[in-house]
């Protein structure tokens, strides 16, 4: 096969190559899939720098998420999920290559109707935020939702889960094409949050300026979000993408009568595994009923594992929208 091996820690991702290396061998518990669309991760970032908390021994194919064909079944049970030749999506490390082993827990298939790019950047991202949004803050009709960051993957994820589920959203972005994206994608409000005076923006948005039900966080801007958060609001951490752990002074918590609520979704795997396929139910009863589309980023296509690097660049780079996937084209074929 083809792939991006780390055999050292890198600066960045233009340090990566493309090299040919053995085919992986599955586990007897494990799925060979033939790969096809290569979602990029911030953490794929981390990771091959040696910054991220789970790093494999050295050396490693780098990469996570991905879709592709299922080329090989285990070989330890006769009740399989999957066959030779269906289409799958999922998240097992070595992502950025044309095959990698995955168990059947880390493998979907792909919605009908979607193609392996679309499907590539689902695994991760739409589950995050379906389950911060249904599984721990129960939005409802009715609620109005405040979702920071919205033009991102997990943004755009919790725009469409919130707006099928009858909430009034309002996004926030820092550029006025991601905003504009948001919009696109359902949002019914787009405010600027590099204006300081957002808070009191999202407050007028909801009745009688009481301030919004939910503040879905990726960034880390929970403590400015108390300012317009309604009694009995729920604050959900998703994630400090702004570099920095914040810190909030609880007199807040207490006065408004909120609830802060944490999504780790990596962790149900451990901790809650039998909380997993609701959530995934969930997802695909909003894919097939048409609420939930695609969130790939169309500005600029990323074809073959040698744009590897060049996708991660732009990811890094906070330009990007929705999630970043890079086309695999398996024994010369383009088309997928």
């Amino acid at each position: 096969m083809r792939g991006i091996q780390v055999k050292q820690y890198v600066k960045g991702p233009s340090e990566l190559q493309v090299t040919t290396l053995p085919d992986p061998v599955p586990a007897p518990d494990q799925y060979l899939v033939a790969i096809h669309g290569s979602a990029t991760n911030f953490f794929d970032l981390l990771q091959i720098a040696g910054k991220y908390q789970h790093q494999p021994p050295l050396p490693w194919v780098s990469g996570s998420e991905f879709s592709g064909v299922v080329l090989q079944v285990p070989s330890n049970t006769q009740n399989r999920k999957y066959k030779v030749g269906d289409k799958v999506f999922g998240a097992s490390q070595g992502g950025y290559a044309t095959k990698v082993a995955a168990k059947e827990e880390n493998l979907k298939p792909v919605p009908e109707g979607w193609n392996f790019v679309e499907a590539a950047g689902l695994f991760v991202t739409a589950p995050t935020s379906y389950g911060a949004l249904v599984t721990r803050a129960g939005v409802k009709k009715g609620d109005y939702v405040l979702v920071h960051a919205a033009a991102g993957g997990v943004g755009l994820a919790a725009v469409q889960i919130a707006k099928a589920y009858g909430a009034t959203v309002i996004a926030t972005a820092g550029t006025a094409h991601k905003l504009a994206i948001a919009k696109s994608f359902g949002a019914d409000y787009a405010l600027d949050y590099s204006d300081p005076n957002w808070p009191t923006q999202v407050k007028k948005l909801t009745p009688n300026g009481r301030g919004v039900d939910i503040v879905f966080d990726p960034v880390g801007l929970i403590d400015k979000s108390t300012k317009c958060i309604a009694w009995n609001g729920r604050l959900l951490v998703v994630g400090f993408a702004a570099g920095s752990v914040e810190k909030l002074a609880l007199n807040k918590v207490l006065l408004k009568n909120i609830s802060i609520v944490g999504i780790h979704w990596g962790a149900y795997t451990n901790n809650e595994p039998e909380a997993i396929e609701p959530v995934w139910n969930g997802l695909f009863k909003l894919i097939k009923e048409k609420k939930f589309k695609p969130t790939v980023f169309t500005d600029k296509e990323f074809v073959g594992l040698e744009s590897v690097p060049e996708a991660l660049k732009t990811l890094g780079s906070r330009g990007t929208w929705g999630k970043v996937v890079v086309k695999v084209p398996q024994d010369g074929q383009s088309k997928i």
